[in-house]
């Protein structure tokens, strides 16, 4: 669907300023929202949501639909009265301007367990039906979740298709063997999808009332090693004997891998999906708008065709495209959830029938202004030539370099092409000037990382694709947003027409 002109901004929760080295659902979220609002931004992106396995990718979690425990806010329980002042006596001193995702969760962690355990004591009967209603509103990814992830625990982290057989192929007398020896584990699992659920639902709609819609990625492919894929196999490319995928998700060689990218993830059974109406994908989308007012579906074309490549590959070169069934899958959609406001994020190898689904339902497609120089004047990524406004326009994603980075890393040639079409770079630095350049095109979205607004380097980078660990631990400081970031930022909105 066609959107208003408008912009705003793409931070990751994890990236906040907190106490618990990590940005969680406290107050800083709530800062940064007011932030928003002041320089006259009307969205806020976001980063999947999930509890992240080996690697903190929020595009490899354990749940397609759960939320990320380190997220919540400790503060905020501890004045609810399930902790005291004294349990935070050792909190050690975390790393500046970066997550240490181990340290966070040995910190975190028991702290929350004790939280749980406090609220089994203390709960008030109100509190006590608050969870109860929102364990059987979500059960029917909640309960298969909460089983999982007790027994990865009790199994010290290991992947579902490592279990006894028993367990790993669900049957009947396990997971009822399961319920009967965790009860405490698994009631911990929920508790925290329970608190994650009521903080972040407190801070959308504080969001909302203000005028700000949270936009939110869905991942096209789920974790192997994920309650989804344990709990619905029939639904996944898996190998029989082993339960390990089968066919592997990834893309053939591109601009950022010579290589092309395996993703480890299992590709999908279409076939399966579609004689069960979609089931499993519709109640996904429906689980995201408990959390975000706008879906960007991350690796789109993957719904047109998807590069599948076959285990026991160590790159994604030797893949294959297979079709899949996105107009049906769509159509379906739209019927049993209505017309959703959707992004496609359309990069990669895009085709026309790409194109094609792409502009059925009307998706706004992305532009990236990284990759608009560096070849002749019909590059698509160069503003000039939007020749639809319905589309959402970035200086970079979280899988590119900062704007001062990318310039930074760029060829003299290169340099001297971005600085012609610019005509030059101002004293400003070049992240704003491609900022204007977003803000000001005919792009009805635009949205900027804020490591784009602060200036930062590649020291800020939030992901680089193909590097498997060292990623998504970017955080900025409690001062960062200065008086003369906001004025910068809510006067250039205003000049080109994007101000709430």
């Amino acid at each position: 669907m066609p959107f208003p002109r408008s912009s705003g901004i793409l931070l990751h929760p994890t990236s906040f300023p907190s106490r618990f080295g990590i940005g969680d659902l406290g107050e800083q979220a709530y800062h940064f929202i007011d932030f928003l609002v002041e320089t006259r931004q009307r969205l806020w992106q976001v980063l999947p949501l999930g509890p992240t396995g080996f690697g903190n990718s929020p595009y490899m979690c354990y749940s397609a639909m759960a939320g990320n425990p380190l997220l919540i806010n400790l503060e905020w329980l501890r004045d609810e009265g399930f902790l005291s002042h004294e349990d935070f006596g050792g909190v050690p001193e975390f790393p500046a301007g970066r997550v240490d995702f181990d340290l966070v969760a040995k910190v975190k962690i028991p702290l929350l367990l004790k939280i749980s355990q406090n609220f089994t004591a203390k709960a008030s009967e109100e509190q006590q039906e608050e969870f109860k209603v929102f364990c059987d509103a979500q059960a029917y990814w909640l309960d298969d979740y909460a089983v999982f992830m007790a027994i990865k625990e009790a199994k010290e982290g290991a992947s579902w298709h490592q279990w006894e057989p028993e367990l790993a192929q669900r049957q009947p007398a396990a997971l009822a063997e399961c319920l009967r020896r965790m009860p405490g584990e698994i009631f911990f699992q929920k508790f925290l999808q329970f608190q994650f659920f009521r903080q972040w639902s407190a801070l959308k709609r504080y969001a909302n009332e203000r005028g700000i819609e949270i936009v939110g990625d869905i991942p096209i492919y789920v974790a192997h090693d994920s309650a989804d894929v344990w709990a619905h196999p029939e639904i996944f490319c898996l190998d029989k004997k082993t339960g390990e995928p089968a066919g592997i998700a990834g893309v053939p060689p591109d601009y950022f891998s010579a290589t092309g990218q395996l993703w480890g993830n299992p590709v999908y059974l279409w076939r399966q999906l579609q004689k069960t109406d979609f089931d499993w994908w519709v109640q996904r989308f429906q689980s995201m708008l408990n959390y975000v007012d706008i879906i960007r579906i991350d690796h789109f074309r993957g719904f047109e065709a998807f590069w599948s490549v076959r285990q026991g590959e160590t790159t994604a070169i030797k893949g294959k495209w297979v079709k899949a069934p996105g107009e049906a899958f769509f159509e379906t959609l739209n019927k049993k959830l209505g017309k959703l406001p959707v992004l496609a994020e359309d990069l990669g190898v895009i085709t026309p029938e790409v194109e094609a689904l792409r502009d059925k339902f009307e998706f706004p497609g992305m532009k990236i202004l990284h990759f608009a120089f560096g070849s002749g004047s019909d590059n698509p990524y160069l503003p000039f030539n939007y020749y639809e406004r319905n589309c959402l326009v970035y200086t970079g994603t979280h899988d590119n370099d900062t704007t001062a980075g990318w310039f930074s890393m760029l060829a003299e040639h290169e340099r001297q092409g971005v600085m012609a079409y610019l005509g030059h770079v101002s004293p400003d630095g070049i992240h704003w000037d491609l900022i204007r350049l977003a803000l000001s095109s005919v792009a009805n979205l635009a949205i900027i990382p804020l490591q784009d607004i602060l200036g930062l380097g590649s020291e800020a980078r939030m992901n680089t694709p193909g590097l498997a660990e060292g990623n998504w631990g970017w955080r900025y400081g409690y001062g960062a947003l200065t008086g003369d970031v906001r004025h910068r930022l809510k006067s250039m909105t205003e000049t080109f027409g994007r101000a709430t």
